[in-house]
C-alpha cells in the first residue's frame, strides 16, 4: 500500500512539537465484510505503517472493523461481540505506539440499541465513543434500519472492564500541545445542514475528524472535497477524512477510499480514487489558533449545561467533556510545502484572474475618490520603475471608465543626481503611449539651491542628500495638483511600507495610494498582466523592460557606465524574502524562530540559512521601528487578506518595542553559530 505525501523539496529540516506542528493521516484498509479478525490485522497493519512515519494522529474509516455493508448482519450478536473483541485488540496494539491517536470506526451496542461509532483509542485504552447523530435512510442508504442516531450530552459504558464516555459531546485534549483537541463527527454528519463538527469547533476543537463510508457516483468526490475544504475553512480548522474502499461489498455501491486532510479552506493531501491510499500532512494549529485568535466572529467561551453521572477525571468545557491525550513532542522532518510567494498564485489561469481582481479593486477605488472630489485631473510621479508604472496603468484604467480623456492624466518625470537613460525613457515612452500628458521637470538647480540652504555638502552622499531629491519631487507632484484641480496619485507599495522604505512626507505621501495594499512580488504581475494583455506591442516592450530595470530609488548618482548604482535590494534585501515574512507575520502571528523555520524550508536551494537570517533580522528591525510612517499613510484601497493601513487591518502603536523579537532573533543567532 503507498503513502502519498504531499512534500516540499528536500530541506532536512527538523522541526519541533512546540511550532504547533502535528502529522495526520487518513487511511484506508483492504477489508473482508463481516470478517474482524482479518480486518483488524489490516488496521493493525496501516497503524505500524502511521507509527513508522510518526503520525500523531489516524483516521480510519466508518465501520472498518466489520465493514460498513454488513447490512442486516449487523443485527447478528456474533459480529457485534466480534468487532467489540477487534476494539481491544486495536487498543492492546496501540501500546507499540504509546502517543499516537487513532479514531476508528465500528458498531456499538447500548441498552439494546446499535450505534454506529468512532472509537478514540491511545495507549492499550479505548478513552472515548462519539456516535453518528445523523443516520441516512434515502437513496442507497437505510442505516435506520439497523442503527439510531446518536444524542447530545455524554454517558459512561463500559469496555473491556474500563470505563469510557459515549456521546456526540466528546473532544479530546493534548497534555502536552494546548491547540491540539480533536473532535469527531461520521460520514453523514458532515452533509447535513449543521454538522456536529460546528458544535466542536467552537467548544475549541481544532482537528476535525470524520470516519466515514462514502461510496462513489459520478461526480460526488468533486463535491466531497469541496465541502471537507469549505467546513474546514468556515470552522477554521484542520479536518481529516478517511473513507472505506476496497473490500467493502459491490451488491449495489462502490466505495473509493477517497481520503482528505484539509487546512482552514486547503487541501494539503488527497488521495487517489480506487487506490486505498494512506495519506498524510503536517498541520499547523499554532496557524488556525491566530487566525481564530483574529477573528471576532468565531465565537468561543465555556458554560456548564447537562452531563449524566461522569466520573471526576474528565472536565466541561461548553457542555463538553474534555478527554485527555498524550502527545509525542519528538522533532520530526517537517511534510509541508510553503510558497515562496505566497501573495501570487502558482496557476498562470488562477494568477491572471487574480491580477485582474486586484487592478479592478484598484481602478474602481480610484474611480470613486476621483468622482467624490469632482476631480478631472491627476498627477502621477513617473520614474519608470515598477510602482509608479502600475499606479498609472491603475489610473489609466479609472480615467477611461470616467470618460475622462487620458491627456488629463499629467506624468511628472523629475530627473535628477540618480536618473538614468534606461528610466527616463520609459517614463517617456510609457507616457506617450498611454496618451497622458507628460512634464518634464528637472529637479537638479532646486535641489542643489536646497542643499545650500541648509548648509549640506553633495559630496556626502547620506540620508539628507537622498530625501532632499525625494521631497522636492513631492513637493512639486503637489503643487502641479493645485494648478490642474487634480490629485497626486501614490506609488509607494504595501512592501516598501511594512520596511519603511519611503522618505516621510516624501514618497511616503500622496493624495490616494492605489499600490498602498499590494506587495512588491506582486506588483511585478500585476504589470507583466498589463503587457501580455495590452495588444499593444510598443507598449509591451516597454513594459517589459520596466520589469528588467532593477528595483532602485535612484537617487545615488550611476556608475561609470551610466547604469543603475544604487539597488534597493542590495541595501533591504530581496524583497521575495520580505513579502515572505510579511505575510506569514501580519497574516498569522509567526514569532521569529517558527518564521526562520519555515523560511528555511520555502527557499531551500535559494538562500543559504545565514542570508534568511539576515534579511529576518532587518525585516523586524525595520517592521517595528518605521511604524511611524504606516500611522498617518494616505488613503487607499485594501485588494488582499494582508495589509497596513492604520484604519484597517495593522492598529500598531509607533511606539512598540521590538526588544522581545530581537532577542529571539538573537537566540536563534546563537543557535546556528552565524
Amino acid at each position: 500500500m503507498r503513502a502519498v505525501w504531499n512534500k516540499q523539496a528536500e530541506a532536512g529540516m527538523e522541526y519541533n512539537m512546540k511550532h504547533g506542528f502535528i502529522r495526520a493521516a487518513a487511511m484506508t484498509p483492504v477489508i473482508r465484510v463481516a470478517d474482524c479478525d482479518y480486518n483488524v490485522e489490516k488496521i493493525k497493519e496501516l497503524l505500524d505503517e502511521a507509527s513508522q512515519n510518526q503520525a500523531d494522529l489516524v483516521v480510519l474509516p466508518e465501520m472498518c472493523i466489520t465493514g460498513y455493508t454488513c447490512n442486516d448482519l449487523f443485527l447478528q450478536e456474533l459480529l457485534l461481540d466480534s468487532a467489540l473483541k477487534g476494539l481491544v485488540s486495536i487498543a492492546d496494539h496501540s501500546k507499540k505506539m504509546a502517543k499516537m491517536l487513532i479514531m476508528v470506526g465500528l458498531p456499538f451496542m447500548y441498552r439494546s440499541k446499535l450505534y454506529n461509532v468512532c472509537a478514540a483509542v491511545q495507549n492499550g485504552k479505548v478513552l472515548g465513543l462519539i456516535p453518528k447523530m445523523c443516520i441516512p435512510n434515502y437513496g442507497e442508504f437505510y442505516e435506520r434500519r439497523q442503527f439510531t442516531p446518536g444524542f447530545h450530552g455524554c454517558v459512561e459504558v463500559e469496555v473491556n472492564g474500563e470505563k469510557v464516555p459515549f456521546g456526540s459531546d466528546l473532544l479530546f485534549v493534548s497534555g502536552q500541545m494546548k491547540n491540539f483537541i480533536v473532535g469527531a463527527e461520521i460520514c453523514e454528519d458532515l452533509w447535513t445542514p449543521m454538522p456536529p463538527s460546528g458544535g466542536h469547533a467552537m467548544a475549541g476543537a481544532t482537528v476535525l475528524v470524520n470516519c466515514s463510508a462514502s461510496n462513489e457516483t459520478i461526480g460526488k468526490d468533486q463535491y466531497r472535497k469541496e465541502l471537507v475544504k469549505s467546513q474546514s475553512a468556515r470552522l477554521v480548522s484542520a479536518y481529516i477524512y478517511s473513507t472505506a474502499g476496497e473490500g467493502e461489498s459491490t451488491q449495489d455501491i462502490v466505495f473509493g477510499g477517497h481520503n482528505l486532510i484539509c487546512e482552514n479552506g486547503t487541501c494539503l493531501a488527497e488521495s487517489q480514487k480506487f487506490a486505498n491510499q494512506s495519506v498524510y500532512a503536517d498541520i499547523d494549529l499554532e496557524r488556525l489558533v491566530a487566525e481564530r485568535r483574529r477573528m471576532t466572529t468565531f465565537m468561543g467561551g465555556t458554560e456548564q449545561v447537562y452531563t449524566n453521572g461522569l466520573s471526576e477525571t474528565v472536565e466541561q468545557v461548553r457542555g463538553y467533556v474534555t478527554v485527555p491525550f498524550e502527545t509525542d513532542m519528538t522533532d520530526k522532518g517537517l511534510q509541508r510545502f510553503y510558497d515562496k510567494a505566497p501573495f501570487v498564485p502558482d496557476d498562470m489561469n488562477e494568477r491572471n484572474q487574480r491580477c485582474e481582481e486586484i487592478l479592478d479593486i484598484q481602478t474602481y477605488g480610484l474611480k470613486k475618490r476621483l468622482e467624490h472630489t469632482k476631480c478631472k485631473s491627476a498627477v502621477v510621479g513617473i520614474s519608470g520603475g515598477l510602482d509608479s508604472t502600475l499606479a498609472l496603468l491603475v489610473t489609466v484604467r479609472a480615467f477611461d471608465l470616467l470618460g475622462i480623456d487620458r491627456s488629463c492624466i499629467t506624468c511628472v518625470t523629475m530627473p535628477c543626481f540618480g536618473t538614468t537613460d534606461r528610466t527616463y525613457n520609459n517614463a517617456v515612452d510609457l507616457t506617450k503611449k498611454l496618451g497622458c500628458t507628460l512634464r518634464e521637470i528637472n529637479i537638479r538647480k532646486a535641489v542643489h539651491q536646497h542643499f545650500e540652504d541648509i548648509g549640506h555638502d553633495e559630496s556626502v552622499h547620506d540620508v539628507t542628500y537622498e530625501n532632499g531629491q525625494a521631497r522636492e519631487r513631492t513637493q512639486i507632484l503637489m503643487d502641479i495638483a493645485n494648478q490642474t484641480n487634480g490629485m497626486v496619485i501614490g506609488t509607494g507599495d504595501m512592501s516598501e511600507l511594512a520596511l519603511g522604505w519611503a522618505t516621510y512626507n516624501g514618497d511616503h505621501m500622496s493624495m490616494y495610494g492605489v499600490n498602498v495594499s499590494v506587495p512588491k512580488t506582486l506588483v511585478r504581475h500585476l504589470v507583466k498582466y498589463a503587457a501580455d494583455i495590452c495588444g499593444d506591442e510598443t507598449l509591451s516592450k516597454v513594459l517589459e523592460d520596466v520589469l528588467d530595470t532593477p528595483v532602485s530609488p535612484e537617487l545615488l548618482p550611476p556608475d561609470e557606465h551610466g547604469k543603475i548604482a544604487q539597488k534597493t535590494e542590495d541595501l533591504v534585501g530581496p524583497y521575495e524574502l520580505h513579502d515572505f515574512f510579511m505575510y506569514h507575520m501580519l497574516r498569522f502571528g509567526v514569532r521569529p524562530e517558527k518564521l526562520f523555520c519555515i523560511a528555511k524550508i520555502a527557499f531551500a536551494g535559494t538562500y543559504e540559512d545565514a542570508v534568511i537570517y539576515k534579511w529576518l533580522r532587518t525585516f523586524t528591525w525595520r517592521f517595528f521601528a518605521q511604524q511611524f510612517k504606516r500611522s498617518c499613510l494616505p488613503d487607499g484601497p485594501k485588494v488582499g487578506s494582508v495589509a497596513v493601513s492604520p484604519r484597517g487591518d495593522l492598529r500598531m502603536p509607533s511606539d512598540a518595542s521590538s526588544a522581545m523579537w530581537m532577542k529571539e532573533l538573537d537566540q536563534i543567532k546563537e543557535e546556528n553559530h552565524f
